[in-house]
């Protein structure tokens, strides 16, 4: 296993080094600078404002300073909020994007699970199609479609829950935002249970354990094990599809979290609070997909033995 980690480990850097370089270049090439929104900025200005950022240094050497400082943990200052740093800006936004993420991401696992094993232990035509139903409208209903209209039907409406803000992350302020970031990924969750749950209950062993007289629950655990790598396997993309999710949800609801923050830095090109968002966000995927492949190999050695060969 742990051969099988320094591996993983071994792609993952090279992997984060390239979205950092692309993300960098892309970004100062495209049109537009960070104070170009300024007014009555005389040349000279300007130009002490670009020095003492580092904007007038060639991109190459520009680069090679930002993977200097991000060697340090320095992820620079922002050029937006110009009293604050881009670690004291995320100090206060990470833990509100984790939370809603987490949240998210735990509703997809418990509440997907629970309907695709419902789906594909239920008798009759009923269950499944309520599954497939609903994998369908959460596919087919994006995250920026969802969010508004849970805002206009319970907000709007019932005035059951706010519409906006977080208050300090008050329990009520969090239902609607957690709901948009999770339905899609609990639809998606639930219909890749029921069909590997289906062809779990059907498998050879399975049968035999059937056979032998096994107790029903002794068989269910069975089958769920052999069921969970397809659902274990998409978690890695569930993950990044929550973390660019939040982007939407975040500025829809008014939450001040790091997809709020990432609207407003590559609006008013913020280098700086970009690249800590895109670093940040890019960390976090790798990592959680780095759990997804040790959980995967712990559950099927046959992942492991394929990959050490």
């Amino acid at each position: 296993m742990l051969r099988f980690f320094a591996q993983r480990l071994a792609t993952a850097l090279p992997t984060f080094l390239i979205i950092v370089t692309l993300a960098f270049f892309l970004m100062r090439l495209a049109p537009g600078g960070p104070f170009d929104a300024e007014r009555a900025l005389d040349p000279e200005t300007a130009k002490n404002l670009r020095r003492i950022y580092r904007l007038d240094l060639p991109l190459i050497d520009q680069f090679w300073l930002y993977l200097q400082s991000l060697a340090r943990g320095d992820l620079g200052p922002s050029l937006h909020w110009r009293d604050f740093s881009v670690a004291e800006l995320f100090a206060k936004a990470l833990p509100i994007s984790a939370s809603l993420g987490a949240k998210a991401m735990l509703a997809a696992i418990l509440i997907g699970t629970a309907l695709g094993l419902a789906g594909a232990m239920g008798k009759g035509r009923a269950a499944p199609f309520f599954v497939e139903g609903f994998a369908i409208s959460g596919l087919a209903l994006p995250v920026f479609v969802t969010a508004p209209l849970l805002q206009l039907f319970f907000g709007l409406m019932l005035h059951s829950l706010p519409v906006g803000g977080w208050n300090d992350g008050a329990w009520q302020y969090q239902i609607l935002p957690v709901t948009a970031l999770a339905l899609p990924q609990i639809a998606i969750t639930a219909r890749l249970m029921q069909v590997s749950f289906k062809e779990a209950l059907a498998a050879r062993h399975v049968l035999t354990l059937r056979a032998f007289g096994m107790p029903r629950w002794h068989i269910i655990m069975h089958a769920l094990r052999a069921a969970s790598p397809p659902v274990i396997s998409y978690l890695g993309l569930a993950a990044a599809n929550v973390l660019t999710g939040s982007v939407v949800v975040e500025t829809i609801f008014g939450i001040p979290g790091m997809g709020r923050y990432f609207v407003e830095a590559a609006l008013g090109r913020d280098y700086p609070l970009v690249m800590g968002t895109v670093v940040v966000v890019a960390a976090a995927v790798l990592f959680f997909n780095l759990l997804v492949d040790l959980a995967l190999a712990w559950l099927d050695p046959r992942v492991r033995f394929v990959s050490e060969r």
